[in-house]
């Protein structure tokens, strides 16, 4: 095996335990004598864990044959396919290839590479699935937000802060990891005195300025979502869209501000 050339692939395949034996020191010299590849398998590592941790309930679920089809290609696209639908034939694709690293490459499921939908859909999941939960929503308490803060930019590699939403009623719970569009989202949660929860969503964006909103199609909780000059962020909640909104606009104008850059 000297002179084995290894790529992204085999991360891949060394992940899920699909390396062959003989290959595996090879495979370990080349990781140690290439940094950037050590560095983006430990990226990939962590994605895998935190999509299991995202997906736990359902892994091992039966995928549903409508979805194992299609996943398959027997069945053909439908223009307007419900993002619901689109969401669930990417989680059935995830589990089946492995998890990490896949992602970016499921356009036709409707997370393109310049869809701005991706990042609201997986906000939106990610606020469902930890926003309703009672017994622990996040990982990090909101008590220390520069400690939490300072833990989640480590991991993230964005450099982040927690808005102040006092002003617009909600105090910090804390946040989570959770997975993005092949790297890794910061998630900070909110409450009112109410019990309304929302959640602010952050991770790496494009640098072309985007916004809009998004909701499922079934509905649910609304995502307000820009993506400018490196950040993308998504504010989710089940709020009136004119409160939601002015929550988001404060929510992103600080996290601007705390990263050093201006709105465009």
């Amino acid at each position: 095996m000297n002179g084995r050339s290894f790529t992204d692939r085999d991360i891949h395949l060394a992940l899920d335990g699909e390396l062959p034996e003989d290959e595996r020191t090879a495979y370990q010299a080349w990781l140690e004598a290439n940094p950037d590849m050590k560095a983006r398998s430990q990226r990939f590592a962590a994605d895998n864990a935190a999509l299991r941790g995202l997906f736990s309930g359902v892994l091992d679920e039966p995928v549903p044959a409508r979805l194992a089809a299609a996943v398959n290609g027997d069945t053909p696209k439908r223009k307007g396919m419900p993002p619901w639908w689109r969401m669930s034939a990417a989680a059935a694709l995830l589990i089946a290839g492995g998890l990490g690293g896949y992602l970016v490459g499921t356009g036709g499921f409707g997370f393109g590479p310049d869809s701005d939908d991706r990042m609201a859909e997986l906000a939106i999941a990610a606020h469902q699935t930890f926003a309703a939960d009672k017994n622990r929503p996040v990982e990090v308490d909101g008590s220390d937000p520069a400690y939490l803060t300072g833990w989640l930019s480590k991991r993230t590699g964005l450099n982040l802060v927690a808005p102040d939403l006092t002003g617009n009623g909600f105090q910090l719970l804390g946040g989570r990891l959770v997975p993005a569009a092949g790297s890794t989202a910061a998630l900070m949660l909110y409450a009112d005195e109410q019990g309304n929860r929302i959640s602010v969503y952050v991770t790496t964006g494009g640098i072309d300025a985007t916004k809009g909103t998004y909701v499922l199609a079934d509905g649910g909780p609304e995502a307000v979502y820009w993506q400018e000059q490196g950040y993308g962020c998504a504010v989710v909640g089940t709020l009136p869209p004119d409160e939601l909104r002015v929550v988001a606009r404060d929510a992103y104008k600080q996290l601007l501000a705390g990263a050093g850059l201006a709105r465009s």
